[in-house]
């Protein structure tokens, strides 16, 4: 490889069976399809690599960054210095633990285990059924939709700190609040997690899960490159009505623009850069704040 960087080389030695990426573009795995290369991508296939992974990181001297399915991020322009691991499709598997328990590993959709509930008849993660991320990361940040949430059937989650120890934290422990958990401000990578969920038939959980996803494909712009909501509940009001009152539905920064159809999404209309979207979210805050006092925050994280 040309223009190899020292850093480059020294974990591509100290980490000869992992799979990784060279400078590759964060645009191809986020939900905005935006975003420069990474210098190093690690694409770990076991919780064994992905430890491996964390201590080769540490004795390094480098913080990595964990990437899920990027439906929430907004990746920069510029690209990235040091290691993303990528976990969507590397932490894998669901099981049935007994009548109303499952565990479901966090590389799995939020979608696949919210249909596996249903299929044996297990109700409460409806609200998933459509989230495109991936349950590690609905855990992290306490994803919620329709009026569900992880907290509310979240039962325990395995958690791997920067180490690579592992330990299990109870749904209290794990400190969930609004699109927030303790893991915001304790490092650590959700495994893996218990979901307690309650006992009806199949029948009538899916027609709550296709009822609701009538209502995305209804109110949502599925067609568009987005992060989801682009910002969060705040009190007293609802982000989306408050965009839509300030008159700023189809309002546009460069390739990025609030959605004709829902004002609280953010889409790529084309060729849309992290600096369009950014921009974007502060002008829209900030005409938010003038008509109604109202500041708004972003839900998407932005890297």
């Amino acid at each position: 490889m040309l223009n190899i960087t020292h850093f480059q080389e020294k974990i591509s030695t100290l980490l000869p069976k992992i799979e990784l990426r060279m400078n590759e573009p964060m645009s191809r795995h986020t939900s905005f399809r935006i975003g420069g290369p990474v210098e190093v991508m690690a694409f770990p296939k076991s919780r064994d690599e992905l430890a491996e992974i964390l201590k080769v990181s540490a004795l390094l001297d480098t913080k990595a960054v964990i990437l899920g399915a990027g439906t929430n991020i907004l990746a920069p322009d510029e690209g990235m210095h040091g290691l993303v691991i990528c976990l969507k499709d590397c932490l894998d598997g669901m099981q049935r633990l007994d009548q109303n328990r499952i565990y479901v590993a966090a590389g799995v959709t939020m979608t696949r285990a919210a249909v596996f509930a249903a299929g044996l008849g297990l109700s409460g993660l409806e609200f998933a059924h459509g989230i495109p991320g991936t349950v590690g990361g609905g855990v992290y940040m306490n994803a919620g939709a329709y009026g569900g949430e992880i907290c509310q059937v979240c039962e325990s989650v395995d958690v791997m700190s920067m180490d690579g120890t592992v330990c299990t934290l109870t749904g209290d422990q794990m400190g969930f609040s609004y699109r927030h958990s303790i893991l915001e401000d304790t490092p650590g990578i959700v495994l893996g997690a218990v979901f307690s969920l309650a006992e009806k038939t199949e029948a009538e959980i899916r027609a709550v899960m296709q009822d609701l996803m009538n209502r995305r494909k209804t109110s949502q712009p599925l067609d568009l490159p987005s992060a989801g909501s682009a910002f969060k509940r705040p009190v007293g009001g609802y982000a989306a009505a408050l965009i839509d009152q300030s008159g700023l539905k189809g309002f546009r920064v460069g390739g990025a623009a609030v959605s004709e159809k829902h004002a609280g999404f953010v889409v790529n209309m084309g060729g849309a850069s992290a600096a369009d979207v950014k921009t974007l979210l502060k002008q829209v805050s900030d005409k938010v704040f003038e008509n109604s006092g109202i500041r708004l925050e972003p839900e998407v994280r932005i890297w």
